[in-house]
């Protein structure tokens, strides 16, 4: 399954994305578009990807380490199994 944005904006946003390279300059960029609790709010989430695939941590031990819910834990697992690979393809760059 690949998502297919909505409309020119969303289209616009994944084709700046794909092309800011530095990450200094995409760091600048997310600050800009982001608040703080969104970057964070979007790191955890990618933190979490990354200890349920690397991990035999369960979902409990996951969010008392990471500081969330359960129900985050679930939803960011959901995403990982069952949506577009992204969290794979991303975590693969690391």
């Amino acid at each position: 399954m690949n998502y297919k944005p909505k409309d020119k904006k969303e289209k616009d946003l994944i084709k700046v994305l794909s092309k800011i390279g530095a990450e200094k300059d995409i760091a600048n960029f997310l600050r800009d578009l982001l608040t703080p609790q969104e970057i964070v709010e979007f790191a955890t989430r990618f933190e979490i990807a990354g200890l349920l695939e690397k991990t035999d941590l369960s979902y409990r031990e996951i969010a008392k380490k990471v500081g969330v819910s359960t129900t985050t834990v679930s939803r960011v697992a959901l995403w990982l199994n069952d949506g577009c690979n992204g969290y794979k393809k991303a975590l693969k760059t690391l």
